[in-house]
């Protein structure tokens, strides 16, 4: 049974100031001359709704540049002062939660790694409740949908309806060129799971490079995502944290004018019958799809009853290469994408090999 879940919408929650939607700043706040001049170059682009900046920061391995901690909340507050933007910070605890709070910061996010933990999510949410703070959720590391829900849930359970998810993609150890693996599924279904919430999606982290992050943030808003969070910093080569990924205020400015919103909806009369047609015989490939896996599922009980009524073993690791290798050449020859084969077949391969393991179960 699903919790219930109240949100509000994104327009609801902050001003927009410009579409799309924009926070925008350093990976860290590393001195108070920096973040104000990275602020102020923010401000100037007349594109951004927020300022943001890490103040605490976790880092996989000590030694690394943890952030200034409290210290830096002050030059937040100077810099929405100076700017009139509202400002954000990423906590990972109840204690940065009500640091955050003394200061009046207007944005809380959780992240990546803070995320996969549900106890301190618990302490988050508590040390939030009976506030009005904004609070952002980005994804877990890994694509655990349950995670990233029970995040958002817990803190909607305290009360928190100022909520926004943050898509900032997912480990993998081979996701080149970019830093993480999008996974762009995970953030349809967080929308089919809460359709009211505002998400928003972190280029800057996904790309990992900052020649990739227009890249990115264009196919955010292809798929109709609500807004960007991008790194920033005035001279990010020499950002003590992320510099690969940041960008100056100046290109941020450039990107997001160059930056295409579409239409969800079709006004003219001509392109709806075009996509209603298209649709209809996409609909028809799909059947045919849909039939044609079932009669593959019905050859896969076939070999199933064959294999065990002569004591063969369900999995075969030299048949699963031959079907690969097979299956990516024909794909290869109909201008398929090698992955996209490869990831399918390993769906179907891994519920024939299921389905036989069970029909071996049932026969017992």
């Amino acid at each position: 049974m699903s919790a219930k879940r109240s949100a509000n919408k994104l327009n609801e929650i902050l001003p927009i100031l410009e579409e799309p939607f924009l926070i925008a700043g350093p990976c860290s706040a590393e001195s108070e001359d920096q973040l104000l001049e990275t602020a102020h170059g923010i401000a100037q682009t007349r594109r951004a709704s927020a300022i943001r900046a890490g103040v605490w920061k976790p880092r996989t391995r000590p030694g690394s540049f943890e952030g200034i901690g409290v210290h830096a909340l002050p030059w937040l507050v100077r810099a929405r002062e100076e700017t009139g933007l509202p400002i954000a910070t990423e906590v990972a605890n109840a204690q940065h939660v009500e640091e955050a709070m003394k200061y009046g910061v207007d944005i809380l996010w959780i992240g990546a790694r803070t995320t996969v933990n549900p106890f301190y999510v618990a302490e988050i949410a508590e040390a939030l409740s009976g506030t009005d703070l904004v609070v952002m959720v980005k994804n877990p590391i890994h694509p655990e949908l349950g995670l990233w829900l029970g995040a958002l849930e817990r803190l909607n359970k305290a009360g928190i309806d100022k909520l926004m998810a943050v898509h900032r993609g997912f480990f993998a150890m081979e996701v080149a060129p970019f830093r993480n693996d999008p996974k762009w599924e995970l953030s349809f279904e967080i929308r089919k799971e809460w359709p009211d919430l505002p998400i928003l999606c972190d280029p800057s982290h996904i790309a990992g490079r900052r020649d990739l992050v227009e890249q990115v943030a264009q196919t955010a808003l292809d798929l109709n995502l609500d807004g960007l969070m991008i790194e920033t910093h005035r001279d990010p080569d020499k950002a003590l944290s992320d510099a690969a990924q940041q960008l100056t205020p100046a290109d941020l400015g450039k990107m997001m004018d160059r930056l295409i919103l579409k239409r969800e909806e079709v006004t003219e009369d001509r392109t709806r019958q075009f996509l209603a047609d298209i649709r209809t015989r996409i609909d028809a490939a799909d059947e045919r799809l849909v039939n044609v896996l079932a009669e593959r599922f019905g050859l896969v009980e076939e070999i199933g009853k064959i294999k065990h009524d002569n004591g063969i073993t369900v999995f075969q690791l030299q048949r699963w290469f031959d079907i690969l290798q097979d299956r990516t050449q024909q794909a290869q020859l109909k201008g398929l994408e090698e992955k996209f084969i490869t990831e399918l077949f390993s769906v179907i391969h891994k519920y024939s090999v299921n389905r036989q393991t069970e029909m071996g179960r049932d026969s017992e």
